[in-house]
């Protein structure tokens, strides 16, 4: 999944655009009318780390991604499409341990060719050539789709709306991610490479990005609500499809 800091609510094939014009019949993030109450047992510690997320994203995140954003679009969509590849573990794995076979091998034809043809991922003829999308698949669905329930709803540092459930299959999913491997675990104690590479792809990431948490914080009458029932809702919708 973009809710705040947390890239990862966006789904893999979003168009990510530079432009930031706002897509006024855009379908709205979630129907108010299948909210169901989100267990929030920790609010008060909730809104406190949201706070911290919102100063960090406008103090620092930003004005880094818009500095990035003099660089070349196509080199910035480049960056995005390789760190995509090096993912694609995640979503082979977690698809056919749902039994979800046609997109797990959708993931590793996607992988194969995107490694190749792709030169190393840098772009994505899957895509763009044979129309194969990434199919948007994690642990934390894998859990969900075997019956695990969310849990507490979390707001992480650095990272945003969350539940145990997903937090949980967050950190499984770094050991499915390539640039573990190429910059992690090597290094036992000292991950800095890895978080380095993390923090570049998520600037990267943000440079590429629509203003869409200004958009939220600009329209929401309480963006901590609007978020926490956004996010409970889209990975609710990601188990069930």
């Amino acid at each position: 999944p973009l809710y705040g800091l947390c890239s990862d609510a966006v789904p893999a094939d979003a168009d990510t655009s530079t432009d930031t014009a706002v897509i006024e019949d855009e379908a709205p993030l979630f129907d108010e009318d299948d909210i169901v109450e989100v267990f929030d047992p920790i609010e008060p510690v909730n809104r406190a780390v949201f706070w911290f997320n919102d100063k960090v994203y406008f103090i620092v995140l930003k004005p880094l991604a818009r500095g990035w954003r003099y660089a070349p679009e196509q080199l910035r969509i480049s960056i995005r499409n390789f760190f995509d590849n090096l993912q694609a573990p995640v979503r082979f794995v977690n698809a056919g341990l749902q039994g979800k076979f046609g997109a797990a091998g959708t993931e590793l034809t996607r992988f194969v060719t995107n490694t190749t043809l792709g030169i190393g991922g840098l772009f994505d003829p899957s895509k763009e050539h044979f129309g194969q999308l990434p199919q948007d698949e994690d642990t934390g669905q894998t859990l969900g789709h075997y019956g695990v329930g969310p849990g507490p709803y979390l707001v992480l540092p650095f990272v945003g709306p969350s539940n145990l459930r997903d937090g949980v299959g967050q950190f499984a999913d770094t050991y499915l991610d390539l640039a573990w491997y190429m910059w992690g675990h090597h290094k036992q104690d000292d991950n800095h490479d890895y978080l380095g590479a993390r923090i570049a792809d998520t600037i990267n990431w943000t440079a590429l990005d629509k203003d869409t948490y200004e958009g939220i914080k600009r329209d929401a009458l309480d963006p901590y609500l609007f978020m926490r029932d956004g996010f409970d809702q889209y990975r609710r919708n990601k188990i069930d499809e």
